[in-house]
């Protein structure tokens, strides 16, 4: 079965996770699952998933990642999906009072002001610094795979303190009110960090890593408290779940949407539940006919071993693990899954060359969108405030409801990776605007276009003049994006390992 993904980041987002299917991060909880080497990761703002290869060091030679283009990151074994959650923004503004005086005069009052305040803010930006996650001073001896430049592949960032991972497993942390690298989040010369996971729930960011010690076979998760970056002490972290064997096909996912840990140990085949802000162990699922289990808001989806004619499936409550409803959904026997996703009551089948099914489980009813009309996406969004979700196919993002109907396309929105980079989209907190690294025509790189999702209109976009060749390079190979919706600031990462700040 194929799976698709869940979607966070500021859904941009970024999501962190490592596991080949959902991806989930500070996207408003983006999940997903990209396929690294060694890792797959299910990135998310809401939810991050990752789990290791099955074959993690046939990923190496010599100590050495090989590093692999975008296009190849996203394939196997899954498909990626992002969750976008709300989230509430801060933060000064300067403009504030010319806007409420804009407010009391106009006729439209404060529908107005609340509609036109965040695209207010994300107009005129321009490129304020640069950031270096390349240590070319560095004189202890360093590991094969951190003596070069490599590109960045996710960035949070909480206040004024950002971090930026790139594909080769370093993790820098940066001032980015000071302009000055902190320090790297990797405690020892041999760790590769393959995702990031900002935990809002107790001020801390966990990284999910693999070491030279156990030829990269399993994860170690690590939680480090923002402040102890800030104080340039990421060494006084501590480590996550040392009791679970996360090796292939284990995983663990961090679920903000539910402040929940799923984690998956091979060695017992057990499921298990943790609470997120303390780490302590909720209860645990142990049945050998699980094959999947997805997260949705307040409940779990449990996929089990498909029968001829059918899948059984549950329903359980995620703070309890009780059983909540207990059913089959019926397939046609010669087609395989494309993907099986669930979205509160909602649960959306695909089958191969089949019509999309939206299955409401409370009462049965089901919605079919011809096949001709919906194509199965390469990534999800789902919009938990709007009841809404996104797809990316081909470049293309739509806006879909659940009664099948498409609500939105996109004027000046085609995205720069074809196969669905969920590190290079945010969704804002309010699930208002989409943030993406697109195509510009009659250029040799992209420009950040800022849209609305209920329109389709690109009211926004960072872009430069052809003899501006600071802003041109800096737009060049966008590999990674995040808003931080607090200083109204873009960070941009790029193949160089670059971070570029853009603010207004």
């Amino acid at each position: 079965m194929a799976d698709s993904e869940s979607a966070a980041p500021g859904a941009g987002g970024s999501a962190g996770a490592a596991s080949a299917a959902s991806a989930a991060v500070p996207l408003v909880p983006l999940v997903a699952l990209v396929a690294l080497v060694p890792l797959v990761a299910l990135v998310a703002s809401g939810r991050v998933r990752v789990a290791c290869c099955e074959d993690a060091a046939a990923c190496w030679e010599e100590g050495e990642l090989l590093e692999m283009e975008s296009a190849e990151l996203l394939t196997n074994p899954r498909r990626r999906r992002v969750n976008a959650l709300f989230r509430t923004n801060g933060g000064d503004d300067p403009h504030l009072m010319r806007r409420i005086q804009r407010r009391q005069l106009s006729h439209a009052g404060a529908s107005h002001f609340s509609k036109f305040a965040p695209r207010d803010k994300l107009r005129n930006m321009q490129l304020a610094s640069e950031l270096d996650t390349f240590d070319d001073e560095c004189v202890k001896p360093r590991a094969p795979f951190a003596q070069r430049r490599s590109k960045v592949v996710e960035i949070v960032s909480h206040g004024s303190l950002m971090l930026a991972l790139t594909l080769t497993g370093v993790c820098a942390a940066f001032d980015v009110r000071s302009g000055k690298r902190l320090c790297f989040l990797n405690v020892s010369d041999t760790e590769i960090i393959r995702s990031l996971f900002l935990n809002r729930a107790n001020q801390s960011v966990v990284t999910v890593s693999v070491f030279q010690d156990d030829n990269y076979s399993s994860l170690k998760c690590r939680s480090t408290p923002l402040e102890y970056i800030r104080r340039q002490r990421p060494q006084d972290g501590f480590e996550l779940f040392e009791s679970e064997w996360l090796k292939w096909p284990g995983f663990v996912e961090f679920d903000d949407t539910n402040g929940k840990v799923l984690t998956f140990s091979a060695r017992d085949r057990t499921f298990k539940v943790w609470d997120l802000t303390n780490y302590s162990l909720l209860y645990e699922i142990r049945d050998s006919r699980i094959q999947e289990i997805k997260i949705s808001l307040g409940i779990m989806l449990l996929v089990f071993t498909r029968s001829p004619g059918y899948v059984p499936l549950q329903i359980v409550d995620i703070e309890t693990g009780e059983v909540l409803k207990d059913f089959h959904h019926l397939l046609k026997r010669s087609r395989k899954i494309d993907f099986m996703e669930q979205f509160n009551e909602k649960l959306l089948v695909k089958q191969e060359n089949e019509n999309l099914q939206i299955i409401d489980v409370r009462t049965g009813d089901i919605v079919e969108v011809a096949r001709s009309k919906f194509l199965t996406p390469s990534a999800f969004i789902f919009l938990y405030q709007s009841h809404m979700f996104l797809t990316f196919r081909n470049g293309q993002v739509t806006v879909w409801n659940f009664k099948g109907e498409l609500v939105t396309t996109f004027d000046d929105h085609r995205l720069w990776y074809q196969d669905t980079n969920t590190n290079n989209i945010y969704i804002t907190g309010n699930q208002e605007l989409i943030i993406s690294y697109c195509k510009q025509q009659e250029c040799s790189h992209g420009s950040i276009n800022i849209s609305s999702i209920a329109k389709g209109k690109c009211f926004a976009k960072i872009t430069c003049s052809h003899d501006d060749n600071r802003h041109r390079l800096a737009l060049e190979d966008v590999t990674s994006l995040f808003y931080n919706e607090d200083r109204n600031e873009i960070y941009t990462g790029n193949r160089n390992g670059l971070v570029h700040v853009w603010s207004n």
